[in-house]
């Protein structure tokens, strides 16, 4: 299959087809509207993005001006650096998807060179740089279009556009739930937090932790730094930016780029549309189930670190797949160390599977291609060294805290933290939770059977293991990267212990290529359309009719076993019966029963139901946003004031860049009395500036304390006692003293004092009142 392939790939485009397969030429009135009928699919998600936003509170200028930016400074020099470095794949959507991915990992490149220099008033030139040499140089010109075209069908861009229709939906929900400031309201606090970053990317390096003025940042903060370089070229908001304009354009990238790597994997086209939209849309099979099973979409708004790795990743796959089939990269060469670098510093979790997949794959080239050894081990070698360098610059916090916990992630899980696991802590200090070390046979039991489903139910991704045995890809090193990928994030998060469950990201980061994979076996092993049509058609209808179960909290092992197996065991049942009335009705007009068409369908039917059972389960979330009762009537202990978010922008358009802000704002909620919750990010967050100690709970420190006590790492007291005492003498009492002690270690310029939180009326005597908002009034020390 590999040859073959590769001789299509090289097969001039003046190839003369046999008579009888010559097609009919196209018409004059269908050559003029070929060009319209290939741009009108991707018209539907561009409108829907726009009413969407607009519906959310953007604005059409910067909506306009990000997607100026977008196209000009990311996707044009992006597509032509691709196109120089490894040719044109024949059709415009996958060049730009492919071009928009490198154009991210250049963008990266303009950003850290401003930064290292303090020359950010440079960077909305940068485009210029390789957009003019290939305007200027003759021989660059044919980097302009697509050479050798092989068009894509129309088809596959209804498909993919459809996709993207989708992805838009799926984030509607929260746009909806997440107010841009200062309209007041509750922002998931992560949001906050990287939004502090994004502002600290507009600062020269060496970079400082935003919540803890003068403390090294160490933290995967590669996506923050995107969206600071967006915010200033397009001077937009960098909170619009990030809640609002960001997300879709790179996890479409990513879209694209999937379906570009399953078609080079396959070679069918159908199957590039399906698999590339599974892999980044589709979600584990629900099938009406009452508990969805942990690992869900890749794309998560409240992770930008998670969404930004996946289209770079996805490029990283798409020249190793190359590397492992033998064809040469020749400069994209270029492409792997700052990949590998820039996945290491955009997400930690993204490379270490890929590692594992890589080492897999390079076992089957050392037992069977050994021609191709020498490019293998040299990729591996610069995929090492950058994640290597990646560690060194960006690992902190989270990564540090990782250790071995067999089984520790059932702890998140409900069906089993309701019931075996009630008296569990999650710690990190036994080698097995108490649940799973004290529990029976019976108990056990429960625990495998957990397993099982969860496995069943990931079927649309840990299927990718079938390709390692089956088909003619279990010849293939490249099925091998999937599978291996596939198999180490699974096993990353079941044996590895995070406090917030940030080994899940493992798996969530590799997911995607496990989808790759079954889409690419499902193709191999297809022998036409017509069964993995029936099949698509049988698990989408399922998907769309499976009866929805509802369940309450429950503490009863027997409860939970009926509410998980119902649904699997009624799937199977159907899917059964559909099976055998497909084959005996075949049977009955060809007179043979095709059995090799079972399993081709049946991989369609389980990529077909996480696609529209994700599609079904965005919907119904829209529905339930746009009746559901405020978020903060919900939950008010989170609730950030529109007079507070006002007094936060404030600083932030009237503060110096390098100012430092002292703020009496430190917990959740606001004005706690017994337990401080330390992650309200908000005021560093919105200020945009740096603080002598605002919130705690992601330090290095606290992570790392987490359990001491019997507290979690959110709770635990603040790393820096003296500072922190400091400065709540500050607000507590006002004494000229305190204040110049904190102006003299920390270099403080303002004080952020709420209300809510306390404030002493001594600070007028000390600092020079500059603007008042709801409870929070601003002061300049002299």
């Amino acid at each position: 299959m590999t040859a073959v392939l590769e001789a299509a790939e090289a097969a001039p485009a003046t190839t003369i087809p046999r008579p009888s397969a010559v097609p009919r030429r196209p018409s004059t009135v269908y050559r003029r509207l070929r060009t319209p009928l290939a741009i009108l699919p991707w018209f539907f998600p561009a409108v829907t993005l726009v009413v969407t936003l607009l519906d959310t509170g953007v604005s059409g200028r910067d909506i306009a001006m990000y997607a100026f930016y977008f196209t000009v400074d990311v996707v044009l020099p992006g597509t032509l650096v691709f196109r120089a470095l490894r040719g044109s794949r024949g059709n415009v959507p996958e060049d730009v998807g492919l071009g928009a991915a490198t154009g991210l990992l250049i963008m990266l490149g303009s950003w850290a060179l401003s930064a290292a220099l303090d020359k950010f008033v440079l960077l909305p030139w940068w485009p210029a740089l390789i957009v003019v040499p290939f305007l200027a140089v003759p021989r660059l010109h044919r980097y302009w279009r697509v050479s050798r075209p092989r068009p894509l069908p129309l088809r596959w861009s209804w498909l993919v556009a459809a996709g993207l229709v989708l992805l838009v939906l799926s984030e509607f929900p929260g746009w909806t739930n997440t107010p841009l400031p200062p309209a007041g309201g509750i922002i998931y606090q992560d949001l906050y937090y990287h939004l502090a970053l994004i502002h600290e990317m507009m600062r020269p390096m060496p970079f400082q932790v935003p919540q803890m003025s003068g403390t090294p940042l160490h933290y995967h903060y590669l996506s923050d730094a995107d969206i600071a370089a967006a915010s200033m070229i397009t001077k937009i908001d960098p909170a619009v930016v990030l809640m609002r304009l960001w997300i879709v354009p790179v996890a479409g990238t990513a879209v694209v780029v999937m379906a570009a790597l399953v078609r080079s994997l396959s070679g069918k086209w159908w199957a590039g549309a399906l698999g590339g939209t599974a892999s980044i849309l589709g979600l584990p099979l629900l099938l009406g189930t009452a508990y969805t099973p942990l690992g869900g979409s890749p794309v998560n708004a409240e992770s930008p670190s998670q969404t930004y790795v996946l289209p770079l990743q996805a490029l990283m796959v798409v020249l190793t797949v190359d590397v492992l089939r033998g064809r040469p990269l020749r400069w994209g060469w270029a492409l792997i160390f700052p990949l590998a670098l820039a996945c290491a510093g955009a997400k930690s979790s993204a490379l270490p599977p890929f590692i594992a997949g890589l080492l897999a794959a390079t076992v089957v080239v050392l037992i069977g291609y050994r021609r191709r050894l020498l490019p293998v081990l040299t990729l591996f070698a610069l995929t090492v060294a950058g994640v290597g360098l990646g560690f060194r610059l960006f690992a902190g916090g989270g990564a540090g805290t990782l250790g071995f916990q067999p089984l520790s992630v059932l702890y998140w899980m409900a069906p089993y933290r309701d019931t075996i696991g009630h008296e569990d802590v999650i710690d990190g200090s036994r080698f097995l939770l108490y649940g799973v070390e004290t529990t029976g046979t019976a108990g056990r039991l429960f625990i495998a059977g957990l397993l099982i489903w969860w496995l069943a139910m990931q079927s649309p991704r840990m299927l990718a293991l079938l390709g390692i045995v089956t088909g003619t890809t279990k010849r293939e090193p490249s099925i091998w990267l999937l599978a291996g990928m596939t198999a180490a994030g699974f096993g990353a998060t079941f044996l590895l212990w995070h406090p917030s469950a940030s080994q899940v990201y493992f798996y969530t980061g590799a997911a995607p290529f496990g989808t790759v994979a079954v889409a690419w076996v499902m193709a191999d092993l297809a022998r036409g359309w017509k069964a993995v049509f029936a099949g698509a058609l049988a698990g989408g209808t399922w998907a769309l009719l499976a009866p929805q179960m509802y369940a309450p909290r429950m503490d009863r092992v027997v409860n939970w076993i009926f509410v998980l197996a119902e649904p699997l065991i009624r799937t199977t049942i159907i899917a059964v019966g559909l099976a055998a009335i497909g084959l005996i009705l075949h049977k009955v007009i060809k007179g043979r029963t095709p059995w090799r068409a079972v399993l081709p369908a049946l991989l369609a039917a389980v990529l077909a139901a996480g696609l529209v059972g994700g599609a079904k389960r965005q919907i119904e979330d829209v529905d339930t946003t746009l009746a559901a009762v405020p978020t903060g009537l919900r939950d008010p202990g989170k609730l950030v004031l529109s007079g507070e978010m006002a007094a936060a922008q404030w600083l932030d358009q009237n503060a110096g860049r390098d100012d430092v802000v002292a703020t009496n704002v430190h917990c959740i909620p606001i004005d706690w009395t017994q337990s401080c919750d330390s992650r309200a990010f908000w005021v560093a967050g919105l200020a945009g500036r740096r603080t002598v100690i605002e919130s705690w709970g992601y330090t290095d420190e606290a992570v790392a304390a987490d359990g001491v006590n019997g507290e979690r790492y959110f709770k635990q007291p603040a790393p820096d006692t003296m500072r922190y005492l400091l400065n709540q003498r500050v607000f507590a009492h006002g004494q000229p003293e305190d204040v110049a002690e904190l102006k003299r270690l920390y270099n403080v310029k303002w004080l952020f004092a709420d209300d809510r939180a306390g404030r002493s009326a001594n600070l007028t005597e000390v600092a020079t009142l500059r603007y008042s908002s709801g409870p929070v009034s601003v002061y300049e020390l002299p």
